[in-house]
């Protein structure tokens, strides 16, 4: 049996000082509130987008707070600038210790006007980039004393809505892989673990949410009765990417207001329980 860790006292187990985190898709509403607490916490983020104009801002916040960051670019549906990213990543850090895949992407429409380049872009950024990046980063997580993997999947892995069949197959699939990479990975001590949120009120989501009756629609049927805001992520992440949870991996956290705890059917009959 191997032994367990030395870990920091509780009041230190969700510090970050000195870890080295690449972050992908960095630039966008979610990942820009994870950028900026692993930041806070004392990591050194290497933060990742599509394009200078969306992650320069992101850096250039962090470091006006005084933290450190990476502003480093690269388009995901190519395969070949996946390990070219974590290449970057490390030689700018001198290492890496935590890989979050953050980046991600959607085409809203009804299956039956899914194109294959729709297919294709959305397969290639949300799930192969995925993998290969997790690629990648494998050796420079295992020669690190605290190798992470964190992956942003969705709650449409297990609960779809219209409109979302390839984006929801994607998540379904990063879920999977998670599992699949914290099961081989264990003994080179990298865990891989996941996150699975709802629908997270961002310009992304905007689709979803904007019209009066679909804004009423989540209301009602998510318990605590609102979407979720990104700030509200961060300390799953966190938790995840830090010795906090050292004897977790293969997990996917479901971060849904309740949705997936059931229904209140007398509350659609106006009448309360």
């Amino acid at each position: 049996m191997k032994p367990a860790p030395a870990l920091p006292r509780p009041s230190a187990m969700f510090r970050m000082d000195g870890m080295r985190v690449l972050l992908t898709g960095a630039g966008g509403a979610i990942g820009s509130v994870i950028a900026a607490a692993f930041a806070e916490l004392g990591a050194i983020v290497c933060a990742h987008d599509i394009a200078e104009e969306k992650i320069e801002p992101v850096v250039a916040s962090i470091r006006a707070a005084g933290g450190q960051a990476h502003a480093l670019t690269a388009d995901l549906s190519d395969p070949n600038e996946c390990g070219r990213l974590v290449d970057d990543a490390v030689s700018l850090m001198g290492g890496l210790d935590v890989l979050v895949n953050g980046a991600g992407m959607n085409r809203r429409k009804p299956i039956l006007d899914v194109t294959v380049e729709d297919f294709d872009i959305i397969t290639a950024v949300n799930m192969r980039a995925v993998y290969l990046l997790s690629q990648a980063a494998h050796p420079h997580l295992r020669s690190s004393e605290h190798g992470a993997i964190v992956n942003l999947s969705s709650l449409s892995a297990r609960y779809s809505f219209n409109t979302i069949s390839v984006y929801a197959a994607t998540k379904a699939a990063v879920s999977g892989m998670t599992r699949s990479f914290a099961r081989e990975w264990v003994d080179d001590g990298i865990r891989v673990n996941a996150i699975e949120p709802s629908v997270v009120q961002t310009e992304f989501t905007k689709p979803l949410w904007g019209e009066e009756h679909r804004s009423r629609w989540f209301a009602e049927t998510t318990p605590i009765g609102r979407l979720s805001q990104a700030e509200e992520l961060v300390g799953a992440v966190v938790f995840l990417a830090t010795p906090a949870s050292s004897y977790i991996t293969g997990q996917c956290l479901v971060i849904d207001g309740g949705i997936l705890a059931g229904a209140d059917w007398d509350s659609y009959a106006g009448t309360s329980t």
